[in-house]
């Protein structure tokens, strides 16, 4: 049988870790191929050298049979293979028209020609059903928005062979549905597609074949059809998994948060994203906020951590009525968030995890002594 793609006994080492130990992957035509693995088995780093970002020690990649050297990305469009990577590579100051047509530009007289190329993205979009607006700024839409932006740049450039690299780790279950219905058309006209998750449900929902790594080795390539979830989990990570969450009996406490009567609106628009939000949280519960997308949710998260301005109403934390108090004093009387994008809102890339995990208390006596920090401390 000729595969579009073989990488063949794949190895990459890094300090201290081999990431990759002998793997084989092999992709037939039109099928969605799910890639599977525990965080950190090494799934990222095999597709980073499939599209060029990183070169083997070791092993080949074949595409239709022959042998071929992916130096860069480049070379993988050349190869037809695009990529959505979990962290969108996107210029959050260009349009969407402007990232999507990004090193394929149209020039004519030195000048930029956006029209033609306008035209094929909005027929794309209509016939994926990936509504877009081109004009929008990255910056200013949303996650689900910006992952549609991804897959469209690999179908303008005419791509065969599409990665997608945990593609559903911030979306809402409605925007999961319909990436896998748009991942399923691509197949079916004949696109090749690795799908790269650990999530046993959407395999099971999507995917043709899984081959399965397990702390950078190959352990096993299936037919999903025929295993279930447990053996799936199983071969992923070494032992029997428990689908069934023991929970007891939830006993809620007294009230440690109040929201009452939160209204906002952005500035010169009259329309309300907030009105009159009420609910109450208590100990030993957990609350849901559900809703589609862009419909309030993140401001009203935003309203009771501090980083929103402008809204009305009352947050009571513990007693204590903390609607206009700073991030800070939030953080100190117990508030904490982990946001819809960690890398953009809740990390410092730049910084090593110990100096992120100081961000929120890098101020107090421990960590700090007159105004310097503590290293000696915080390490």
């Amino acid at each position: 049988m000729e595969y579009v793609i073989e990488m063949l006994n794949i190895t990459k080492e890094f300090p201290g870790i081999k990431a990759n130990d002998n793997i084989t992957l092999q992709l037939k035509k039109g099928e969605i191929h799910a890639l599977l693995g525990e965080n950190g088995a090494g799934k990222s780093t095999l597709m980073s050298i499939l599209f060029g970002l990183y070169q083997p020690d070791s092993g080949w990649i074949k595409i239709k049979g022959q042998l071929v050297k992916i130096n860069n990305p480049n070379d993988a469009n050349r190869f037809k293979i695009g990529m959505v990577h979990q962290h969108f590579k996107l210029v959050e100051t260009f349009s969407v028209l402007d990232n999507i047509i990004l090193g394929t530009e149209e020039c004519k007289n030195g000048f930029l020609v956006k029209e033609n190329a306008r035209k094929q993205i909005m027929i794309l979009s209509k016939q994926y059903n990936l509504n877009i607006d081109p004009d929008a700024i990255v910056k200013d839409i949303t996650v689900g928005m910006q992952q549609r932006v991804e897959i469209l740049k690999m179908l303008f450039r005419d791509n065969e062979i599409l990665i997608f690299d945990e593609p559903t780790a911030m979306l809402t279950p409605q925007e999961i549905d319909e990436l896998l219905k748009i991942m399923k058309s691509l197949a079916r006209e004949g696109k090749s597609i690795i799908f790269i998750t650990h999530k046993l449900n959407e395999i099971k929902m999507a995917a043709d074949r899984c081959t399965i790594i397990r702390k950078g080795k190959y352990i096993d390539t299936v037919d999903v059809q025929n295993v279930s979830k447990e053996q799936l989990s199983r071969k992923m990570v070494g032992r029997d998994v428990n689908f069934v969450v023991e929970k007891k009996v939830c006993e809620p406490g007294e009230i440690v948060l109040k929201v009452e009567n939160l209204n906002y609106s952005k500035r010169g628009v009259s329309k309300k994203i907030l009105s009159n939000i009420n609910f109450k949280v208590k100990q030993n519960e957990i609350v849901c906020l559900a809703g589609i997308e862009g419909n309030g949710q993140s401001e009203l998260i935003y309203a009771i951590t501090g980083m929103l301005n402008g809204y009305r109403g009352k947050i009571t934390l513990n007693n204590k009525d903390i609607t206009n108090s700073s991030i800070r004093q939030r953080n100190l009387e117990g508030i904490a968030h982990i946001p819809e994008d960690r890398h953009k809102y809740g990390l410092v890339l730049d910084y090593n995890l110990a100096e992120n995990m100081i961000l929120k208390n890098y101020f107090t006596r421990d960590n700090q002594k007159w105004g310097f920090l503590r290293f000696d401390y915080i390490y």
